[in-house]
């Protein structure tokens, strides 16, 4: 399986890409089924430490978009996102990863590669192939990427002040819905304006290609 690159004004390029990153559209390399791209997406952030308590609320809810089918989209970076990203891999339901650094497809891990001939796991990247490794400027542009291409996002955690949180702020600013866990951890956000999670209902409705 080879890479694919999506242009500008190519049919299958995210509508409305450039203007929500407020620049130029990227072209994007990919690797796997695009027609993913279609479905209605939820995006999933974690800051690196996450409270003890969140980490088993996020486990439960990775399990329930997993069975409820939803596409889940990610950088799948931080350590919660990592177990997550192992956790709907045992699924069937689709799932788009997004490092951040240039696609090659000679890094891809083994346990991907029947996700990836299955149809369900979809990697994109809007890097040219000089962006080898990820850095914090990168992984922040990653993190816009995601979420521009995402229907709902859902923050598990974002460290007070930290740079998850600050992503967030500028998120809500973009008018997206944006969600968290209902918990004292998350006062900031929900102060900031994200939603609090009352269940699958409030996000899995993005699940079908509406």
């Amino acid at each position: 399986m080879g890479l694919t690159w999506l242009q500008p004004g190519d049919d299958r390029y995210p509508p409305g890409l450039a203007a929500m990153l407020g620049g130029a559209a990227p072209r994007i390399a990919t690797l796997g089924d695009v027609g993913l791209l279609r479905q209605r997406k939820v995006a999933l952030f974690c800051s690196v430490r996450c409270p003890g308590n969140l980490i088993l609320k996020t486990y439960d809810l990775a399990r329930e978009l997993r069975d409820a089918g939803v596409t889940v989209m990610s950088g799948f970076h931080s350590p919660m996102e990592k177990e997550c990203l192992a956790l709907l891999l045992r699924g069937k339901q689709p799932v788009i990863w997004c490092p951040a650094r240039r696609l090659a497809t000679t890094r891809i891990p083994k346990e991907y590669a029947k996700p990836l001939s299955d149809g369900r796991l979809l990697m994109l990247s809007p890097f040219e192939i000089n962006i080898k490794q990820a850095t914090v400027e990168i992984a922040g542009v990653r993190n816009d990427f995601v979420a521009a291409l995402a229907d709902r996002i859902f923050v598990a955690y974002a460290v007070p002040g930290g740079k998850t949180e600050t992503f967030c702020r500028r998120i809500l600013e973009w008018r997206k819905p944006v969600f968290t866990f209902d918990s004292p951890d998350n006062a900031g956000l929900l102060g900031f304006g994200a939603r609090p999670y009352n269940g699958l209902p409030s996000i899995a409705a993005v699940n079908q290609n509406e």
